[in-house]
């Protein structure tokens, strides 16, 4: 699928001007197709998931520098807020509460857990757990869905949920696994995802990438809390997010 420059500003939740230094910069992944550029979505997953997108610091914004301000300039800024408060605010939580939480899951390699997790998944999702885990692990081939700090997010290459809504199944290892990931880490907690269109998809891949990079959200994953306690935490995360995110539009 073809993205515009709007389109991943939207999903990384930072302005257009951003994407276009990153541009400039060689930052980010992108093409040109008749003197415009486009970004493929495989490559900006890639780009997501193995942390090139700089330094991270603000909470007030998952991808935005710490001292550029956030500003209200004009009623468009305004109604592009209020759009993207409807549908990306709590959109990380929504997609958990459907997907659940998985607990004690045993394996002693990346395929037995995931084969283990997809036996309960599938069922939520009424889909073969056979393809669903050859899906998956094709994925895992091609690159792995590691994202650093004992997290990963596993997800399927091309196939999307035949769902109205999004799905993010978390699931607790019983022990922490070797997974191929960027810092060496071992993985304990995985984050399943399955969203119902590419741009969506990118939207909650960006949004796990950005949560699961704050120390304290680590520290109180690592403790592998009980369903009520992470949808809380998640919620009030996605709260402090929305309004400061989504202001900066200049």
């Amino acid at each position: 699928m073809d993205l515009k420059i709007k389109d991943v500003a939207e999903l990384l939740s930072v302005s257009e001007t951003t994407i276009r230094r990153w541009l400039d910069e060689k930052k980010i992944p992108a093409y040109k197709l008749n003197g415009q550029y486009r970004f493929s979505r495989n490559e900006i997953e890639n780009w997501v998931l193995s942390c090139k997108m700089g330094n991270i610091k603000s909470e007030a914004n998952p991808f935005m520098e710490t001292k550029q301000k956030i500003n209200i300039k004009s009623d468009t800024a305004s109604s592009i807020i209020g759009r993207k408060i409807g549908t990306q605010a709590f959109s990380l939580f929504r997609a958990i509460y459907k997907g659940g939480l998985i607990t004690n899951i045993n394996g002693k390699t990346k395929e037995d857990v995931i084969k283990e997790a997809v036996k309960v998944i599938a069922k939520n999702l009424v889909l073969d757990a056979n393809v669903l885990t050859d899906l998956l692990l094709d994925r895992e081939n091609l690159m792995p869905t590691a994202l650093n700090h004992g997290i990963a997010v596993p997800h399927t290459r091309d196939f999307l949920i035949p769902k109205s809504h999004d799905i993010v199944s978390v699931v607790y290892l019983s022990k922490p696994i070797e997974y191929g990931a960027l810092d060496g880490q071992k993985v304990h907690t995985l984050f399943f995802l399955f969203a119902c269109d590419d741009k969506r998809h990118l939207h909650l891949l960006a949004k796990i990438a950005h949560l699961t990079r704050n120390k304290e959200t680590l520290d109180f994953i690592s403790q592998h809390p009980g369903k009520a306690g992470l949808l809380n935490y998640i919620k009030k995360w996605e709260s402090k997010l929305a309004i400061p995110t989504l202001e900066k539009i200049k």
